[in-house]
């Protein structure tokens, strides 16, 4: 048998063994350390309520979602600067969705979420906003103010960042 490592990164030992790092495929050891932990199922929610005090963003005034990659590669040309920059100035604008005590309003317009990757990183720093489903490329700090002026408050597309609309005008087979 194998040694389970822990999350206080101890060893546990299994059957004798000599203590090592698991050595199981990802599936088996997810498996065993769900029976070992004895996970309980979460209940699903039904009362509305509930989940809008769970989850205030379910009632919020919100109209775009902004998406900054801060993946590998993106991360390599200072996609945490542009994340930073657009949180900054959405909260200048007093627009930004979140908790009062950061610094952000409750009843903000524009929610800001940092995600891993957006499918294009070799042109990144990478912004998705969303309802419009249009995709930037080589968004720097500098061009954060533009965005949020052109785009989020007056609804224009910065045609030279935009590297794709969604939807976009090929087919996803690629048939015209």
């Amino acid at each position: 048998m194998h040694a389970v490592k822990r999350r206080d990164t101890s060893y546990r030992r299994l059957s004798g063994a000599r203590e090592r790092p698991l050595c199981l495929p990802a599936d088996r050891f997810v498996l065993a350390y769900a029976r070992a932990n004895l996970m309980a199922e979460v209940p699903f929610i039904t009362d509305r309520q509930r989940l809008n005090d769970l989850a205030p963003v379910a009632t919020a005034p919100i109209r775009y979602h902004v998406f900054v990659c801060t993946g590998k590669s993106c991360s390599a040309v200072e996609s945490a600067l542009v994340k930073e920059a657009f949180e900054q100035q959405l909260k200048e604008l007093g627009i930004l969705f979140g908790k009062e005590h950061k610094g952000k309003n409750p009843h903000g317009s524009i929610v800001l979420t940092e995600c891993g990757s957006v499918g294009f990183c070799a042109v990144g720093a990478a912004v998705m906003i969303y309802p419009d489903g249009v995709w930037y490329a080589q968004v720097r700090t500098s061009d954060v103010g533009e965005i949020i002026n052109e785009h989020i408050l007056n609804g224009r597309v910065v045609e030279r960042l935009a590297l794709l609309k969604i939807p976009s005008a090929v087919p996803v087979d690629g048939a015209r």
